[in-house]
């Protein structure tokens, strides 16, 4: 078998500059994560993260290098095409969560099945298997589907939010799940919970997790702990602290 074959994520020379700017903020030789494999992402702010997953979920394009994802080369997809497979391929977790208040938890959940064929396919089709699906991951995030499914999302406190958005990037089994520092607004011991919530269902999926988080405290229980500062060769400086992405 080869590589790219085993691995979901392969980037190769990857390079990119915001704007007009001559000096990149992302310059990495080499990088993958295994098909499978928890990996967790860490770095300080200002270290390119955010830019990172951004260029893994082909929202950003780089000016030379190469983001092979579940053996496809994201260089080779027009920008609608880069669009449909983010939401077949990719599950994202985003540090805000990003849910629309004004659907109901379930409408959440189940959002990218609306526009993702494959995703519905994999969560049973129907709309009563998808009704099922979608219960059964709300249970499986400890929220209870009897009380919870038809409530806003508003009415929701933030742990309960961050474990719809899990539910939202696990429905319909996407390959790649993408969580950026999900767990920043928890406690330690909500932060352990959730973790092991996220690895079960993950698991379950045979998904490959790429987990970010500045939290070192978490490492130790994921497969692979990677500091970005070690991969991307662009030198990090306390002038860059700063930054946003």
């Amino acid at each position: 078998m080869s590589e790219t074959n085993q691995n979901m994520v392969q980037i190769t020379d990857l390079r990119f500059a915001w704007g007009n700017q001559a000096n990149p903020v992302i310059n990495i030789p080499e990088f993958h994560i295994a098909r499978g494999e928890h990996l967790f992402l860490q770095g300080p702010s200002g270290s390119g993260k955010t830019t990172l997953l951004s260029l893994i979920a082909a929202v950003l394009s780089p000016q030379s290098g190469c983001v092979v994802i579940d053996n496809i080369n994201l260089d080779t997809l027009r920008r609608s095409q880069k669009d449909q497979f983010r939401v077949d391929h990719i599950g994202l977790v985003f540090q805000q969560f990003n849910l629309l208040p004004f659907l109901s938890v379930a409408d959440n959940v189940q959002l990218s099945c609306r526009f993702s064929k494959t995703r519905k396919a994999r969560a049973g089709g129907s709309k009563r298997a998808l009704d099922e699906e979608t219960d059964r991951l709300l249970d499986a995030m400890m929220l209870n589907p009897n009380t919870l499914r038809h409530r806003h999302t508003s009415q929701l406190s933030v742990g309960q939010q961050q474990r719809v958005a899990v539910a939202r990037a696990l429905i319909g089994s996407p390959p790649l799940i993408i969580a950026d520092e999900p767990t920043s607004s928890l406690d330690s011991d909500s932060r352990q919970a959730f973790l092991e919530l996220l690895f079960s269902e993950t698991k379950n999926a045979n998904s490959t997790l790429l987990f970010v988080s500045h939290d070192a405290n978490l490492a130790s229980a994921f497969d692979r702990h990677v500091n970005l500062t070690t991969v991307n060769k662009v030198p990090f400086t306390l002038d860059r602290l700063g930054e946003t992405r």
